[in-house]
């Protein structure tokens, strides 16, 4: 940067944060941030967010979407490791499907003055942490009513379980009662962990005393790069109604005009009993409208319609049809099985065609019509997704997170030259990549991932990308899903707090009536290359802002990039009000941080001036 004596100078930094260098190499940069985006090229704050239901749920969601059904009521259903979920009006319920009914005869046992009751049912198949709930039963212990509520269970043993209830019992009773048990889909993982035993790594993996592990040695922990995956749920709509999957499970409908209570989705299972009973994850294909299943049981035989499981294997049903899945000359349903990978990771929708993605590699679905009903191209190799919610249609460009790099398809599959690559993998937890979430949002025509980094085991940062404006930002976040405006007029999400949020609703900059912090920080810069002192004494803030809004500004410089010793000068608090701010600041290189923790402000940053002077060059 030049400079001449005691001057104003315009301060413009490159819209965007730029750290694939140092702090001082990305000069003329922002270098970090949090909270913080960039609109026509100047940073502004993100706007906070609010709760939408008071009501938590179990578990972390895993996917998210929002629908109006036909009667215009607005509606978001999402997935948890523990249930399934559904939003409408001022609800959330759960629609958790029911894997199995038993009718129980002398089943309840309680004891007086207490509130866990065990149940004898034979054979239940339950672990610890499963949910039941009953119907039909009597009153147990004098006085408790298990009405329809929803129970999590403690295992006894294979033929017994016991649930807490809320009630105390004023008798005690064995083996006394009857009714119904309803036992919800069995709780799925809410972490990965490393693969373990005979069969994880390779044989002669050096983890024995001796330095190699032989052949009837099991691994330990940090042996391996395997993992166990954790639940995962891919959600669709059939037009106001929703297909579910959860991965390696079969598929369920949701239908919105059910009257049962509670509403509950119930498995896909048509005549033919062809429905794929272990699927990956599931699509409906856009025009022609088919109910497709990557990575799932091959069709067999009529005797074994399932077949056997495989990851590669795309199949669908028959058009308008979602439980006719027999591949014949009067139907539709089809299946192929993929090359290039090892699984399919997951697919998501575009103009006109479906993008599926392996782990190694990238398809496109097309539809062709009769007789093979869909054509299937590979588009790109060495550029598999890290995950099954990593990439999302953007105006007819599909993006996506990969192992170590972001990608674009739009006709030929691109690198995204991406200014925050190695920060965002380098802070990546791997052991929980499966939890990275891609979103769109549209009112600043954004791209987002939702990632966990370092040692946290579940989404806790993000990072956008513009398409438009082609810049990178990332910052600190509590979200593991990500919803589009289309239906509720912001975005909806989920979060690690177990709540459904309206993100970023206009005129909002708290984190549930809670301050919320945002900053950004300067590359290093100097002038005459550093052969110069500087000397710093004023700056004239550019900025917009609301009237209670404040933020604080600050300097810091230093001798030398390596130098621990560095000077800061401030924070000092700018208002909207604020005409210019006094300092005495000396260094061979400086830097600015833009910072606020006031609750309820607004701001956007414009163009800084500083007065700086050369100050000698020893």
């Amino acid at each position: 940067m030049s400079s001449s004596n005691s001057k104003l100078l315009k301060m413009n930094f490159t819209p965007g944060i730029r750290r694939e260098s140092t702090q001082y190499a990305e000069e003329g940069a922002w270098y970090d941030t949090d909270r913080v985006r960039f609109k026509a090229g100047k940073p502004e704050n993100l706007r906070g967010y609010t709760t939408k239901v008071s009501a938590t749920f179990d578990g972390s969601a895993r996917d998210l979407i929002s629908w109006t059904d036909n009667n215009q009521l607005r509606r978001a259903m999402f997935g948890t490791p523990d249930k399934l979920y559904e939003h409408d009006g001022d609800r959330i319920v759960d629609i958790t499907p029911v894997s199995t009914s038993v009718t129980l005869a002398s089943a309840f046992t309680v004891v007086v003055s207490t509130n866990t009751v065990t149940v004898s049912a034979t054979a239940h198949g339950r672990a610890t942490g499963d949910y039941v709930f009953f119907t039909s039963s009597t009153t147990i212990g004098g006085n408790i009513l298990l009405g329809t509520s929803v129970f999590q269970v403690s295992v006894v043993t294979a033929n017994v379980f016991a649930i807490d209830v809320a009630t105390t019992a004023s008798a005690g009773q064995t083996s006394a009662g009857s009714g119904t048990v309803h036992y919800l889909i069995s709780t799925g993982v809410s972490n990965s962990s490393p693969g373990l035993g005979y069969g994880a790594a390779d044989w002669n993996a050096g983890t024995s005393t001796a330095g190699a592990r032989g052949y009837s040695e099991p691994t330990s922990v940090g042996a391996t790069s395997f993992a166990s995956e954790i639940t995962q749920w891919s959600l669709d709509n059939w037009g106001e109604d929703v297909v579910a999957n959860r991965r390696k499970g079969t598929i369920y409908f949701f239908d919105t005009d059910a009257s049962t209570t509670p509403l509950r989705a119930v498995k896909v299972s048509g005549a033919t009993s062809s429905t794929p009973t272990s699927v990956n994850s599931i699509l409906v294909s856009p025009n022609d409208r088919h109910l497709i299943a990557m990575g799932c049981n091959q069709f067999g035989t009529t005797a074994s319609p399932s077949g056997d499981f495989d990851p590669m294997t795309v199949r669908w049903a028959n058009q308008e049809d979602y439980t006719n899945w027999v591949p014949s000359v009067s139907s539709t349903s089809g299946e192929v099985q993929l090359t290039d990978g090892t699984k399919i990771v997951g697919a998501a929708r575009s103009r006109n065609a479906i993008n599926i993605w392996t782990d190694k590699s990238l398809w496109l679905q097309t539809f062709a019509g009769p007789p093979f009903t869909f054509k299937f191209s590979q588009m790109g190799t060495n550029c598999g997704m890290i995950s099954q919610h990593a990439g999302v249609d953007y105006d007819g460009r599909t993006v996506w997170m990969g192992f170590d790099n972001f990608y674009i398809f739009d006709g030929q599959v691109r690198t995204l030259d991406c200014t925050v690559r190695t920060y965002i993998f380098d802070r990546l937890n791997l052991t929980a990549k499966d939890k990275v979430f891609a979103g769109i949002n549209s009112e600043f025509k954004e791209v987002i991932w939702l990632y966990p980094s370092e040692d946290d085991t579940d989404c806790d940062s993000y990072v956008i990308w513009s398409p438009d404006e082609n810049y990178w930002t990332y910052g600190s976040g509590i979200f593991t899903t990500f919803n589009d405006k289309t239906v509720f007029g912001n975005t909806i999400t989920t979060g690690t707090t177990n709540l459904l949020y309206n993100n970023e609703p206009k005129g909002v900059f708290t984190a549930d009536g809670e301050a919320i912090t945002s900053f950004l920080e300067s590359a290093d810069f100097d002038i005459q290359d550093g052969n110069e002192l500087m000397f710093i004494d004023r700056i004239i803030p550019d900025l917009t802002m609301n009237n209670t809004g404040r933020i604080n500004f600050s300097i810091t410089t230093k001798q030398f990039p390596e130098s621990t010793e560095e000077i800061e000068k401030g924070p000092f608090e700018i208002e909207k009000t604020t005409n210019k701010v006094d300092l005495r600041a000396r260094g061979r290189q400086g830097r600015v941080r833009v910072s606020t923790n006031a609750a309820g402000t607004s701001w956007q940053w414009g163009t800084l001036r500083m007065n700086i002077q050369q100050d000698g060059i020893r």
